[in-house]
Parts: C-alpha cells; structure tokens; sequence
C-alpha cells in the first residue's frame, strides 16, 4: 500500500523561518569585493577618466599668488578713555557695523575696521577693482575682494595677518600695502581717545581763526590807507589791547567748553568753572565798553574815541582780538597734539607687503590626488550598481517554478 506523507506545517513554518535568504539588512563583504574584482576595468576605466578630468582642469585654471603682511596692534587700547564710547557711533559710520561686540583682544578691533565697507570702497576706487573683476556694481566688486582677503589675528600675540590672494602678483602686494595705508589713515582719521578729539577739534578752531586774522589784518591795511593813520598811541592803544585780549579770553574759554561738551555732561565740575569764567570776562567786557571799568589803564571809553581814529580803532581792536585769540588756541591745540602722542593707538608694522615670488594655487598634485580617489570611488559604486540592476534583472527573467 502507498504511504501517504502528511506535511506538517509547524514544521515547515520553522524552516520558513530558518531560511538565511530573508535576512536582507546583512552585507556580505566578500561578495563585495568579488563584485568589485570583477568589475575592476570598469572601476579603472573611470578612475583614469576622472583623473584626466581633474588633472585638465588643474592645469587650465589660472595661477594665484598670495602676499601677505601683519601688524602689531596697540596694547593699551584703553587708557585714557573707553573706546566702546567714544568710537561706537564714528565706525558705525564706516559700515562696519558693531565692531566692539564680542572683541576678546586689541587686534579683533583692528581686523573688523579692515573688513569695513568704507576701506573696501577706497580700495576698489583705488585700484579700479571694477574693472579688474569685470564687475559693474561696486558692492560685487566689494564682495569679490572680500573673498579674496583673509584677515587673522593670532589669539595669543594678537597680531593680525592680512592675506590677498589676486591672480597678478604686483597687484595682490599692492592690495595688501593698500589696506595697511588705508588702516593708518582710519587709525588717524578716527578719535580713538579724548586727546585726540580735543587736538581735532582744536586744530580745526586754529585753522578757523587763522583765515579770521588774515581778513582782520587786510581791513586793518585797507582802513590805514584810505585814513592816513598809522596807530593810535596812549591810552587808546592800551584800551584796544585790554578789550581785545578780554574778547579772546572770553572766546578761547567759549572753544574749551565746546570742546569738553563732546565728551562731558553739564554736570561736569570743568564745565561749570568755564561757564562761571564766561559770566565774569564777559560781565568785565560789558564795563570796559561802556567806560566804567576801575582800571587807570581803561578810563577812556570807546565812544569818546576821536571820529577821525574810531574806524581805526575798531579794525586794530579786531587785530589785537583775533592775534589773541591765534595764541591761545595755538597753545591749546599744541598741549591736545602732546596728549594725543602719549594716548594714540600706534600701530606697528610687522611685516611689510611681501611680493609673493610663487604661486598659492592651485595645488595641482591635491587636485590630481583628489580626482584619482573620486575616480576610483565613482567607478566602486558604478560597478556595485550595475551589478545589483544585472541580478535583479536576471531574477526577474529566470524561469518559472512549479507548483
């Protein structure tokens, strides 16, 4: 009699189970390598294509040169002021934005002053980077120059280094001698301490009264001409000297306050002896004008001067005033340039603009070594792929099994 199998389906759900093909998430490395041993002329056949790619490219892309120059910013950044007060408004002029926010040394300061919108202007003005980067809007031209500059500052010596990377090597050493001159006069132009305002503000002040006292002095020469008069002597002379001096006194004071207001409220202890100063020459004034002043030296008022001699007088007293005057600013102005040499920031140059003998890119051998590991990576996966679509393939296509 024929025996009849029964199958017994516990069992073959555990060899279902059993089976080592459902295990997709497992990767055979040998299998790999033997995929990719068997494709290795397919591998090495786009290896070699991408290296030659590479390669061209390497040597078809422009040479660059890098000059590079470094200097040593101030280290007492800080006397004599708070420099977060007094330049926080002058560099946000400059478009630099807020270039005190997080400055950790005396060069983080100096290197966002570099990458300020203002230097780059001057320089792409100066050098008519425009044109050179083939760029019809300025701000292209700003941020192409920008790309090409890379400013530094070592975090323990805090010298900043300033590296210009352009494809003539003449132009990339003026580039970087441009920004270094440009800094300087920033450095210069900007009132980075008290001094320095008060030398600023004084100087313009002196250079005000300096054309004051040239026209004085030409009407002065006009009047004795077409008066025939020469000088007053007596006590219209020491009259002129008196009042002109006390105008000065009263002017010279009237700049210093001016002066100190910049950086002073009116609280301030100095702006408040100036003030009472003021009150008092020009209370003093008032009594030498009107003839009654105290002092043997003033007893002749200014309306009893003869008609002949008034208009003369009037021009020698506006001589004798502004000359006054030109002294006292002079020696303020002298006194603010001395504090200003003690407090200025001083920068010094460590390294000049180098000219830059050799090229810094591009590296063909990082470029070659880079497209020989692309290739052979492209090709690795080409060859897995192609050969993972070949099985399925033939999968699909194999015959069909029986029930």
């Amino acid at each position: 009699m024929a025996q009849i199998e029964v199958e017994r389906p516990e069992i073959a759900k555990a060899d279902w189970f059993a089976s080592p093909e459902i295990d997709d998430d497992s990767v055979d490395l040998a299998e790999v390598f033997r995929k990719l041993r068997a494709g290795k002329k397919l591998i090495f056949k786009v290896a070699l294509a991408v290296f030659l790619v590479v390669t061209a490219v390497a040597f078809v892309l422009p040479f660059r040169y890098t000059s590079t120059t470094s200097f040593i910013p101030p280290a007492n950044m800080n006397s004599g002021s708070s420099i977060a007060s007094l330049v926080s408004g002058q560099l946000s002029a400059l478009g630099a934005g807020d270039l005190l926010g997080g400055m950790k040394n005396p060069g983080d300061l100096y290197t966002k002053i570099l990458k300020s919108r203002s230097i780059a202007q001057e320089l792409v003005a100066k050098e008519n980077l425009k044109q050179v980067y083939r760029e019809k809007k300025e701000s292209r031209a700003e941020k192409k120059l920008a790309s090409a500059t890379d400013i530094t500052v070592d975090s323990k010596s805090s010298i900043v280094t300033v590296e210009v990377t352009d494809k003539d090597p003449h132009r990339a050493q003026k580039l970087a001698s441009d920004y270094m001159e440009a800094l300087q006069e920033t450095n210069g132009r900007l009132a980075l301490t008290q001094a320095a305002q008060r030398a600023k503000f004084f100087g313009d002040q002196l250079a005000k009264e300096k054309d004051a006292l040239e026209e004085a002095e030409v009407s002065l020469k006009q009047t004795e001409e077409r008066s025939g008069l020469i000088a007053p002597s007596g006590q219209t002379e020491t009259e002129i000297r008196t009042l002109a001096n006390t105008q000065a006194q009263i002017a010279a004071r009237q700049v210093e306050l001016a002066a100190l207001r910049q950086s002073a409220t009116e609280e301030n202890p100095q702006i408040i002896r100036l003030k009472s100063e003021i009150d008092d020459l020009e209370g003093q004034l008032e009594r030498l004008e009107s003839g009654n002043g105290k002092s043997s030296v003033v007893a002749i008022p200014a309306s009893k001067v003869p008609a002949l001699q008034l208009e003369y007088v009037r021009k020698e007293r506006d001589v004798k005033y502004h000359e006054t005057l030109f002294e006292i600013l002079s020696r303020q102005y002298e006194a603010a340039r001395l504090d200003e040499a003690r407090e200025a920031p001083v920068l010094q140059v460590l390294d000049a603009a180098s000219y830059p003998d050799m090229k810094s890119s591009p590296k063909r051998s990082y470029y070659m070594l880079g497209g020989l590991a692309a290739g052979l990576f492209i090709g690795c996966v080409w060859v897995l792929i192609a050969q993972s679509f070949q099985g399925h393939a033939a999968l699909n296509s194999g015959p069909a099994t029986p029930v």
